[in-house]
């Protein structure tokens, strides 16, 4: 009786296996190529042919000349994905937050407080996005950065204005600023 049992449960881990663990994927990945062709290929930019990052991936940005991602706990790094897991009462999540001020004031020159977004990472670490607010507040660092006089600079604001998008179906999340896509443009319209 009990060589039956151990046979049965054999043959059963060994279609489970195969079932969830390789038919069910490669039939979710079918259906995400047939259906999502670029989200399942990565979501990959290309600008003159070449790769230059990811739709749904945050790169980081360290140029004046450039929009500056919000912050990441893990760099960027898309095999890493997760957040610091610091609490309020962090001192280490207070000191990140006292050194992310001092570098959005000395880097944007203002004394307006920053948007929430650019001062904490994001759960992923990995968030392509800031708020309008964040990129708004960044155009006069990106302009003098670009050497663009007074007389463009309300056009690089209509640039971040066009890149703004709505909540996701209208109804989820709050409007956002991708990063990537708002620094190609910035490059093909300013690149002083």
């Amino acid at each position: 009786m009990k060589l039956k049992h151990i046979r049965s449960s054999i043959l059963t881990t060994i279609f489970w296996t195969i079932v969830v663990g390789g038919a069910y994927p490669l039939l979710m990945w079918g259906v995400g190529a047939l259906f999502f062709p670029h989200q399942a290929g990565g979501s990959i930019v290309m600008r003159d042919g070449v790769a230059v990052g990811s739709s749904l991936i945050g790169q980081d940005f360290e140029s004046d000349r450039y929009f500056h991602s919000r912050p990441s706990a893990i760099g960027y790094d898309a095999s890493n994905s997760g957040g610091s897991n610091l609490g309020w009462t962090s001192a280490a999540l207070k000191q990140a937050y006292d050194q992310r001020l001092a570098d959005w004031k000395k880097a944007n020159g203002t004394a307006a407080p920053p948007p929430m977004d650019m001062m904490f990472a994001s759960a992923s670490g990995l968030d392509p996005h800031i708020s309008p607010e964040a990129a708004e507040l960044q155009v006069q660092r990106v302009a003098a950065a670009r050497h663009l006089g007074t007389d463009q600079a309300p056009a690089l604001l209509e640039l971040v204005r066009a890149h703004e998008e709505g909540p996701q179906l209208g109804f989820m999340g709050e409007p956002r600023v991708n990063v990537l896509a708002l620094n190609l443009d910035l490059d093909a319209k300013f690149p002083g």
